[in-house]
């Protein structure tokens, strides 16, 4: 294969994984907004970030501190991934791990899973994620699954447990004890995790 015939062929794998990706986003928003929920928070403004886990804004911007959770999840579909399908190339690995996040994104805005999250977790005012909140967190899983690739397995595994432990020591909860929470609720977690 000529050098001008690679690089023919790489720019039109690039195409097709920036043509996939924007068709997971563009789905995904579509979905979120059959859903019922709203593109933009209620207050009518769009911000970039918002730092308080126990105001009304939680969920309702681009990013919060949740959204690191969803860099953690790009971390585990990469792993996820790469073990089952090691032979795929990368960009269709992405692709694959992309769209488990925005089917994530989809179902964590169901009624079902935004009740769960009132019931047994700390987040009883929950109403759901806003569509850019959504589109962001994928945009943080994206981010996750470049670093854990680029990081080798071993530095992406501490970089995940200190994560963890930081999501902890900030906002009293994390990717696992999410998963905890909401499969095996303890009084004792969620007591620990209200608000003031």
């Amino acid at each position: 294969m000529s050098a001008d015939t690679a690089t023919r062929h790489s720019l039109k794998e690039r195409l097709w994984l920036v043509l996939g990706l924007v068709a997971i986003f563009v789905v995904t928003a579509l979905l979120m907004r059959m859903l019922g929920r709203l593109w933009i928070c209620a207050c009518g403004t769009v911000r970039f970030w918002v730092n308080n886990t126990c105001s009304s804004d939680n969920s309702q911007h681009l990013l919060d501190p949740y959204a690191f959770t969803h860099v953690l999840h790009g971390f585990a579909f990469y792993w996820l991934v790469s073990l089952i399908l090691p032979r795929l190339k990368t960009n269709w690995q992405l692709l694959i791990a992309i769209a488990l996040e925005a089917a994530w994104e989809v179902f964590e805005n169901t009624n079902f899973v935004i009740d769960r999250y009132r019931s047994v977790t700390a987040a009883l005012g929950y109403t759901g994620d806003t569509v850019v909140n959504s589109l962001g967190d994928i945009l943080c899983c994206l981010i996750g699954f470049l670093i854990a690739q680029r990081l080798g397995f071993r530095r992406a595994v501490i970089a995940f447990l200190a994560l963890e432990l930081v999501l902890l020591l900030w906002i009293r909860d994390s990717l696992l004890l999410e998963i905890v929470m909401l499969t095996f609720p303890i009084e004792a977690i969620k007591a620990w995790q209200l608000c003031p």
